[in-house]
């Protein structure tokens, strides 16, 4: 028995001076954290999507307290939490733009042409590496096979009549789909302002889009010759409007001779 009772004491005593000399060491070495950190982790979505940036809304809030981030750091959020992180921080959020992407294609089923029937794994990334870059006929347009859908968390994409389209009151503006596209057709667009958009990536000449796609951008002119704002330009045979710039009157939509310029709030 008095063997026993020594061993109990033993450990018993061994147990309670590990953990003291535990606590000590967590109150020595305790990292200090700021309590806004928690308060604005909490003031975040907690989707964890990555769209600010950071690793997950943990890594944004911290790079917000540190000053790294501003309070609009989150774009799935939108205005209401920048302002709610703004009174925390004691910082004015302002006017934040509500933003949402956009698919720069136009080529559906019935607008591009194939080359072939392909039937395999559907995603884009896989199928952009096999022959002829896909079984569409235009080595730019949307591929159809839904990266961009699978990667939306809010699911704010749908593949129709062969292209990606976005619904924009559900998107959130993350960028996921930005960057699950593997040929760079989603923007980022200002979600409000009634602005036109060219729905089309080819850097093909006047001809060879005409080959290949019926709703193709030929790099004509007419839209960048009519702007009364200046909003339009072509490079690389290819039209581009700012938003920042396009005021919205549809004179560039309505010259374009390929109708590809578009106001995709009607699309």
């Amino acid at each position: 028995m008095d063997m026993i009772l020594i061993s109990v004491l033993v450990v018993g005593g061994t147990g309670l001076l590990i953990g003291l000399l535990l606590s000590i060491a967590g109150k020595k070495f305790a990292v200090e954290t700021d309590e806004r950190e928690e308060l604005v982790r909490e003031a975040l979505p907690g989707n964890n999507c990555g769209g600010c940036g950071y690793p997950g809304c943990d890594g944004a809030a911290a790079a917000v307290v540190s000053g790294e981030a501003p309070v609009t750091v989150c774009p799935v959020g939108g205005g209401p939490v920048a302002r709610r992180i703004g009174e925390i921080m004691g910082r004015e959020a302002g006017d934040t733009l509500r933003m949402t992407a956009y698919v720069k294609c136009g080529g559906t089923c019935q607008a591009a042409k194939t080359q072939y029937l392909y039937t395999g794994v559907e995603d884009c990334a896989y199928v952009s590496q096999l022959p002829g870059g896909g079984s569409k006929s235009c080595a730019y347009g949307c591929l159809g096979y839904g990266s961009c859908v699978k990667a939306c968390q809010f699911g704010a994409l749908e593949i129709r009549d062969g292209c990606a389209r976005v619904d924009r009151e559900a998107c959130k503006a993350c960028g996921a789909c930005v960057k699950a596209c593997p040929r760079g057709l989603i923007e980022l667009v200002p979600c409000e302002k009634p602005a036109f958009h060219v729905a089309c990536s080819s850097r093909d000449r006047g001809k060879a889009v005409l080959e290949v796609c019926s709703a193709g951008c030929i790099g004509c002119g007419k839209c960048e010759k009519v702007c009364p704002a200046g909003a339009v330009a072509v490079k690389e045979g290819l039209a581009y409007i700012r938003a920042d710039l396009c005021t919205g009157c549809g004179t560039c939509a309505e010259q374009c001779p390929r109708k590809c310029i578009v106001k995709w709030q009607e699309e």
